[in-house]
């Protein structure tokens, strides 16, 4: 009785994660879809390309109450060209009063492209660094970007942004070419020091906050960023925010998960946000350490229904757990290293998607990680094509773009199936070299620079791989053929069809479960790479039943699993022994049966020996382990498996 409590609690708990799961995806395609229409409207300044920003000073001051923001931003720039004039971008609406370069006013325009041309006194030679002082007032929202929301929460007044993409230009002077990260900012922001209630004024930016200073009944908060960040991910938000924090260990640099939450979600929010603390852990320890741990990392809530990545502030619409795990993932899949182009938008969305399932896997348990991708399988087959890697009539559709079939499930499941491929410690490995390297840390990286490192980490030729599972479409549907010829070797021949014909064979890792007629089960994992193929395995039980991937790890469906007839066929006369095996094997071959070509692999794959037709193959050479045999006959291709000592 206790087992099947056990079994119906496990059941529940991942029907309900799964649950849980489907309406937090919902919930952040559909927000990041909304957010990215307005990308898909705006093309990148060709004006602003000609200098390289460093650095900004930010200094805004606003009034939760009112929907209006004045300021001063100072940016660092080096000059890629000879300048005479420099642009800015910035919504129309803002009015700019006065531009300073070391004290001296610079004539500017401001036309209807939502530009501000600043005319440089002088020459400003390529390479050299300069700055100047944009002064600016203005009310964002009737700009109509919608990155700028003054409303209310229970009746207390509120200010966030949401820059995403290409909205900052409608709150400050900024550059919003998405491949010029500024390499560091600092964020100074003015406000009443109390709303109309009474209660203090709470604002947050990206960073970590150095000081709060009080200037008659005003207050100005500054936070630190010092890390390369985009337009869009600088962000700000102001009401009368409750403020806790959780702390993250971290070895011998520990740092703070600050919470921004609104008064009357206190209780709940503190219950749900304490699991960050875990999900951060699990991230760290499976990839690398946060990537802006020398700052914080926190969760501002505010008036939308997603969340949005802010780099070290994700801001929250509500604070279930998957909203949390995915916005964190972003963190470093989508903040440290951004995808460099729509078509890329897997190595966001998948991966954020990965890691959420990465934390029901490590929370949660087996059952509910089996259920997770059952969920995803369901998605990605419903429809018999589409692949992860967009073309280039697909980004033109912002739905295509943020597909939850395909950039967020199917993209998940990819990853995992390279996982299961490679193995964890390679599959990892490759991670950590991937978010390490210099030359995208930080920056940007395509769909080939990525596979560039798992290849580097496994030693193997990925091409069959993603060109069947991400750049070409649909799914396989698996038959499995089995019988038990003799007491100690079971057969299968494994055949496919392919949903669609972009891809005429999906190579693949087939896990199967042979369960014994005394309750004995042995996993194995068959390298399928062509259609009809035969494995011969060794085991040593009755088997009653075969169960195609029982964990739910390939990407399929509609398979069957059909039970033979037990005649002997020239395959199965295809004899190896001893076996297990500490020097030569042996091979016996009916005279019908024509072997042109044997290959011996390790269990990694490796390829360890390859001849024409040899009665016998000498193993000395070879570390323990078990060996996979392939023979190429003119019966089709037979597997077999040796045990070498």
């Amino acid at each position: 009785m206790k087992k099947k409590l056990l079994l119906l609690f496990c059941l529940v708990m991942a029907f309900g994660f799964s649950q849980d799961y489907k309406s937090t995806l919902n919930s952040i395609r559909e927000a990041e879809a909304k957010s990215a229409l307005k990308k898909m409207l705006y093309k990148a300044n060709q004006n602003t390309g000609n200098y390289d920003l460093k650095y900004h000073r930010l200094e805004f001051t606003i009034d939760p109450s009112v929907a209006f923001i004045s300021g001063s931003v100072t940016s660092y720039f080096v000059a890629k060209e000879n300048l005479s004039e420099i642009t800015f971008d910035l919504a129309s609406n803002m009015t700019v009063s006065e531009v300073i370069q070391r004290g001296s006013s610079l004539s500017f325009i401001q036309n209807v492209n939502d530009e501000l041309v600043i005319t440089l006194p002088a020459l400003q030679n390529a390479t050299v660094l300069d700055s100047l002082t944009i002064s600016y007032s203005g009310n964002p929202v009737s700009s109509g970007f919608g990155s700028f929301e003054q409303n209310q929460h229970a009746g207390d007044p509120v200010i966030w942004t949401l820059s995403e993409p290409y909205g900052a230009k409608g709150w400050w002077p900024c550059k919003q070419d998405l491949i010029d990260k500024v390499d560091s900012i600092d964020v100074f922001i003015t406000t009443p020091k109390f709303n109309p209630s009474n209660e203090e004024y709470i604002a947050v930016s990206n960073g970590l906050e150095q000081s709060q200073i009080t200037n008659g009944a005003d207050k100005t908060t500054h936070f630190k960023h010092r890390y390369p960040i985009p337009a869009y991910l600088i962000a700000l938000a102001v009401t009368n925010y409750e403020v806790y924090s959780h702390i993250v260990q971290n070895n011998q640099n520990p740092f703070d998960i600050v919470n921004y939450v609104y008064p009357e979600n206190l209780i709940s929010a503190q219950e749900s946000t304490a699991i960050t603390v875990d999900i951060m852990n699990l991230f760290t320890n499976l990839f690398e350490e946060y990537p802006f741990a020398n700052e914080k990392y926190g969760h501002a809530q505010f008036g939308w229904g997603g969340g949005m990545e802010h780099t070290t502030v994700s801001f929250m619409g509500n604070f279930s757990r998957g909203l949390i795990a995915h916005e964190l993932a972003h963190q470093w899949f989508g903040n440290k290293i951004t995808c460099g182009s729509w078509k890329d938008i897997w190595l966001n969305e998948g991966f954020a998607t990965y890691l959420a399932g990465l934390t029901i896997e490590n929370l949660d348990g087996n059952v509910a990680f089996n259920s997770w991708k059952q969920q995803l399988n369901s998605s990605i087959t419903s429809a018999p094509n589409g692949a992860v890697y967009l073309s280039d009539a697909d980004t033109t559709s912002v739905g295509r773009i943020f597909s939850g079939r395909l950039s967020y499930n199917k993209g998940a499941m990819v990853l995992h199936m390279l996982r299961k491929r490679l193995g964890d410690a390679v599959f990892f490995q490759g991670m950590k070299d991937y978010l390490a390297d210099g030359n995208h840390a930080y920056g940007y990286a395509k769909t080939e620079d990525f596979i560039v490192f798992m290849e580097a980490a496994s030693g193997e030729d990925l091409n069959e791989f993603f060109n069947d599972w991400l750049y070409n479409q649909g799914y396989p549907t698996y038959t499995i053929h089995w019988s038990q010829p003799s007491t100690n070797q079971v057969q299968i021949n494994i055949s496919q069809t392919q949903s669609d014909a972009s891809v005429s064979y999906f190579e693949a890792p087939i896990p199967l479960r042979l369960t014994g007629t005394l309750g004995e089960t042995l996993d194995i994992t068959l390298n399928n790479t062509v259609n009809n193929e035969d494995f011969f395995n060794v085991v040593n039980f009755t088997v009653a039943s075969v169960e195609f991937d029982p964990e739910s790890d390939l990407i399929s469906k509609n398979n069957s699993v059909i039970l033979g007839v037990n005649q002997p066929d020239l395959k199965s006369q295809l004899l190896l022994y001893p076996n297990p095996s500490s020097e030569d094997i042996i091979i016996e071959k009916p005279e019908s049966l024509n072997v042109s070509e044997i290959k011996v692999f390790n269990a990694l794959g490796q390829l360890l020996y390859q001849s024409n037709w040899s009665s016998n193959i000498k193993t000395s050479s070879f570390s323990s382990g078990v060996l996979f045999i392939k023979f190429y006959t003119n019966q089709g291709t037979i597997n077999k498996t040796v045990l070498k000592n």
